[in-house]
């Protein structure tokens, strides 16, 4: 398993429609979403196999969900961890929709 030698960072990168972060430079991991409305919808987090076991999807989520917030706009967590993330995070509760299959329905358009 890869040891960072500097602290990770985590960008949001608009154009790709993620949250992303680095280690030395490196992406190590990712959280996807696209925006409807006011909401940003998250549906995918993956980290890199090299990177695992580090804690980076949680600071990467963290990092992700407390931007969102800073932005004005709310969380709707399609994807099972960012699910799992905000059952242990109750700060975030303000600002998460329910998954609706609304919701569902537009992300699987939004998506082909």
């Amino acid at each position: 398993m890869s040891q960072p030698s500097a602290d990770p960072t985590v960008e949001r990168a608009d154009s790709r429609n993620r949250y992303e972060i680095l280690v030395d430079g490196t992406r190590a991991g990712l959280t996807a979403y696209r925006d409807r409305g006011e909401q940003r919808v998250f549906y995918h987090t993956e980290v890199d196999d090299a990177y695992a076991g580090q804690g980076l999807a949680s600071r990467l989520v963290q990092e992700a969900l407390t931007d969102v917030r800073a932005l004005g706009k709310r969380i709707v967590p399609v994807c099972p961890y960012v699910a799992k993330f905000l059952t242990k995070h109750d700060e975030f509760t303000d600002i998460t929709d329910p998954v609706t299959p609304d919701v569902r329905h537009w992300l699987k358009t939004e998506l082909r």
